[in-house]
């Protein structure tokens, strides 16, 4: 509340601002006594693109107080191409210089052209703002004041700060209205972590917070519910995720409970994800630590924090400092199975009662985070135990292939038997991890199978589609390919390393030939490349000679590169290939 209370004693609820101008050319090129008796914002000040004569008049208007004639002058104003959201060369928009001003026809007049409500100040605080943008404290002052208000606290930090909170500070109940009304977000919160209820006064003002935090809440919610109906988790999972039905629906139906509130707040969602599973799914949103790193006693301190008296006790834990600023995250512990013991003992108070202490002896309360921990343990058996499951899925498979590839909603049956669970995969985990407390705090063992052929063919197309956009982007070179290809592809895959069998296949065969066709300057940039599997009978009738093991290679399909010429017309491209290691004769 230090924040809070450093803003209010500055400001006064009788404003001696001056009075408006009569017109708008008045009011941009004129100072008439009894007008505007402050130094003048110069067209330089409103920053932005678009910044013109107009917008630069209207940030002139919004300080000046006045009544119907100056919220016309500031119509005329938007009419003339103002733009109502540029900021000022210090970070407001016009709409929070009218706020602050308790100029309700002005704020009124702007959110009528779509000036935006929700728009935070970049603003910070007059010492913050000289070090960053290199200027004179005093110079920030004075622009301040003038351009801006002169009722603030120049100790505070304003920025985050929304036209609401502005208006809240200046108690101007109709400004208030008129931004709520127009779409504000009450619970908006400024960089002090304020909404604008927390700098309100006692009064109608405050009231009228209330309420609208309580209607914006429920609002909330309502959109919620209904995103969620309309676009179930799953849904929005499978967007990101090719195949596994099966841990999508899993994750799915545990984070819907806690979503819905129906799961035990006592305790955190815990996941253990075990077999191949795919590339690169953690994103910036989650925490993520890498449990190879703790792989010896001493590393626990980097967990956790060390001991007062140790070296480093001051900078605290990788997780326990994380956890602090979010405990509601979506921590993953990838590779689990490689942490220390010791890790898995600060791990058991964790997952059982939310809460972590950490070398300080404070307490992190993470009861709403959600963990996640990967596995390479007993992968090989579900390796081994899928190949049996994908014989007996032959037919469903065959079913799920469609030609357009977008038959991508049908369920894949295949499961893993829970005998198969009790009886191979627990006593690998047991022996493993040696405790069965651990496992016991686990909600949800997520199992991940190998890909069926259909699921393959989105990975091709997925991964080739990636090095399209590259070549596209980088030498403006449009790739082509059709379903002959990726069936090639796709027989690249290895059961034992999932989706990354793929992408290595991808690079191997098809990004090598591209790198080499382009060091050898064989693509002209702008054209278009078509890969192609090129006819393996028409090599087998050129092949006159040779062991039975070369005619099993020959038959091999093998993927070309062709230009696309403008009439239509294919030209394949001949690549030398690079000398391999074994081939170069050294001179000593």
């Amino acid at each position: 509340m230090e924040g809070v209370l450093g803003m209010l004693p500055a400001l006064s609820t009788n404003s001696n601002m001056p009075s408006g101008l009569s017109s708008v050319t008045e009011s941009v090129t004129q100072n008439p006594s009894g007008g505007v008796n402050r130094r003048h914002i110069c067209p330089g000040a409103v920053g932005g693109e678009g910044s013109s004569l107009p917008t630069w008049a209207l940030y002139l208007l919004c300080r000046d107080q006045s009544a119907e004639a100056l919220g016309a002058a500031v119509s005329r104003l938007l009419e003339e191409g103002a733009d109502v959201n540029t900021r000022h060369k210090l970070g407001w928009t016009a709409l929070m210089v009218a706020a602050i001003s308790r100029n309700s026809s002005v704020v009124k007049a702007l959110l009528t052209a779509n000036a935006d409500p929700n728009l935070g100040d970049d603003f910070s605080s007059v010492y913050e703002i000289a070090k960053e943008k290199g200027l004179h404290s005093l110079e920030v002052l004075v622009t301040r004041e003038d351009d801006f208000s002169n009722r603030l606290n120049i100790r505070a930090n304003f920025k985050g700060c929304t036209a609401l909170h502005y208006a809240v500070l200046a108690d101007d109940y109709l400004t208030v209205k008129l931004l709520l009304d127009a779409g504000a977000n009450p619970l908006q919160k400024n960089e002090m972590g304020h909404t604008p209820l927390d700098y309100a006064r006692e009064g109608e003002v405050m009231n009228l917070l209330r309420t609208a935090e309580a209607k914006f809440q429920e609002e909330q919610r309502r959109r919620e519910v209904e995103e969620r109906r309309r676009f179930p988790l799953e849904q929005r999972l499978k967007e990101h995720i090719i195949g596994q039905e099966n841990a999508i629906a899993t994750v799915g139906a545990a984070i819907r409970r806690k979503e819905n509130g129906w799961y035990d707040e006592e305790h955190p969602l815990v996941f253990l994800f075990l077999g191949s599973s795919g590339i690169d799914f953690c994103k910036g949103g989650f925490i993520r630590l890498d449990m190879s790193e703790f792989q010896e006693r001493h590393e626990v301190a980097k967990f956790i924090g060390s001991p007062p008296g140790y070296v480093g006790h001051e900078e605290g834990g990788q997780l326990t400092k994380k956890l602090r600023q979010c405990p509601n995250a979506v921590v993953l512990f990838d590779e689990v199975d490689k942490a220390h013991p010791d890790v898995l003992t600060i791990m058991l108070q964790l997952f059982d009662e939310g809460r972590l202490t950490d070398g300080k002896g404070k307490t992190i309360d993470c009861k709403d985070a959600i963990f996640i921990m990967t596995s390479n343990v007993a992968s090989e058996e579900i390796a081994e135990h899928a190949l049996q499951l994908r014989q007996e899925a032959m037919e469903m498979s065959k079913k799920r292939i469609a030609e357009n590839l977008e038959d991508v909603q049908m369920t894949d049956k295949i499961t893993i038997s829970k005998q198969f669970k009790e009886k191979v995969i627990r006593p690998i985990l047991k022996a493993h991890f040696r405790r069965d407390e651990f496992l016991g705090r686990i909600n949800e063992i997520v199992y991940f199978l190998p890909f069926c052929h259909s699921e393959l063919i989105q990975l091709v197309n997925k991964e080739l589609s990636f090095w399209a956009k590259k070549a596209k982007a980088r030498h403006n070179i449009t790739l082509l390919w059709d379903r002959e290809v990726m069936d090639v592809l796709a027989d690249g895959y290895n059961l034992h390393y999932g989706a990354r069998s793929i992408k290595h296949e991808v690079e191997r065969r098809v990004v090598n030939q591209l790198a080499a066709a382009y060091e050898q300057d064989l693509l002209p940039r702008g054209c278009t490349l078509r890969i192609i599997v090129e006819d393996s009978n028409k090599q087998l009738l050129k092949t006159t000679e040779g062991s039975s093991s070369s005619t099993e290679k020959s038959k091999a399909p093998t993927l070309r590169l062709e230009i696309v010429e403008k009439d239509s017309k294919a030209r394949k491209l001949e690549i030398q290939a690079p000398l391999n290691p074994e081939n170069i004769t050294y001179f000593l």
